[in-house]
């Protein structure tokens, strides 16, 4: 997609970043859509991206892709800091089950391969959860589109963006 008669020009971020960049810009985030930053190591793990930016790996917000029994994709928005009970999960939810997303459903769901998948620029729409410890930390971090991406954000951005609904992940 190329920038807008007069919008940003994204340019220099690599092709999945500038999807990223574009939704970010759509959805009224100028801000992080301009702090998207290329780091020079992966950052495919939450401790990874929280070492190359800075941060507690709690800061981290890990975009985890569950399937539920009918095969339909949640995007889970997690605190790099602890793990997925899928089973309260899936009960918050009003589901039968949840499980962890194969590489090919994620890249399905999201247009991207595991550890970059970004919270929002995805091909179609996902039920998004946004974990509520991610509230805790004033900046957060998600990927980018690459595993080498990450951008800025607050967890009150972060929901608004992803049109995301704030649940508790953990039991």
């Amino acid at each position: 997609m190329a920038p807008s008669q007069g919008g940003p020009d994204f340019a220099g971020l690599p092709p999945r970043s500038r999807l990223v960049a574009e939704a970010l810009h759509a959805a009224g985030a100028e801000q992080s859509a301009r702090a998207i930053r290329e780091l020079p190591d992966s950052a495919r793990t939450a401790a990874e991206a929280a070492a190359a930016v800075g941060c507690e790996v709690g800061a981290i917000a890990n975009s985890l892709v569950f399937v539920t029994e009918a095969a339909r994709p949640v995007l889970v928005l997690t605190s790099g800091g602890h793990r997925v009970d899928t089973g309260a999960l899936a009960a918050r939810l009003g589901v039968a089950a949840l499980s962890r997303a194969s590489a090919a459903q994620v890249r399905e769901a999201t247009g991207q391969a595991i550890g970059g998948a970004p919270p929002l620029g995805h091909p179609a729409p996902l039920r998004t959860v946004v974990d509520v410890t991610l509230a805790d930390h004033p900046r957060i971090w998600a990927a980018a589109g690459t595993p080498h991406t990450v951008f800025p954000t607050t967890y009150e951005e972060l929901v608004r963006v992803t049109g995301g609904t704030p649940l508790s992940v953990t039991a």
